[in-house]
């Protein structure tokens, strides 16, 4: 497993194992932000009155699940300080990511460019359902990554 330092632009990484995205999940998440929207919350209402017959994850849950995606497909290197969450440059919703379904994320590296406090990696990210086959998401992520001499 390559470590960060080590990627090129063009890499492509896919996370090995499918992660579920829970019940249980999409509760905490609505907790943690305060969004409890019955499309997410209420199994009974969602099988009557829902398209999706079931209760769905948060957008930003499911975009949230990429830093540890992105853990599972690049190793460490003691070189690097820290990495640091430097924005989004786009972000789209495709497919909802049902509850108890799994999803795992695909990544290509796009460009690397060295910035006075390190170097600033922009990864595209594309995020597939189990169930489906479709995209939850597609997006492209910056990353800076603050190197030690």
């Amino acid at each position: 497993m390559k470590s960060l330092l080590e990627l090129q632009q063009g890499d492509e990484l896919v996370q090995p194992e499918w992660m579920q995205v829970s019940q249980s999940d999409i509760n905490q998440f609505a907790d943690a932000t305060g969004d409890h929207q019955w499309i997410h919350l209420d199994k009974e209402k969602c099988a009557k009155e829902s398209p999706f017959k079931t209760t769905i994850a948060h957008g930003f849950l499911t975009a949230s699940l990429m830093p540890k995606a992105f853990s599972q497909v690049v190793g460490a290197s003691e070189r690097i300080a820290s990495t640091i969450n430097y924005g989004i440059d786009m972000l789209r919703f495709l497919s909802p990511v049902s509850s108890d379904d799994s999803v795992r994320y695909k990544f290509t590296v796009k460009e690397i460019a060295q910035k006075s406090s390190g170097l600033l990696y922009k990864v595209e990210a594309s995020c597939e359902i189990k169930s489906s086959g479709d995209l939850a998401l597609v997006g492209t992520f910056l990353m800076l990554a603050v190197v030690t001499s």
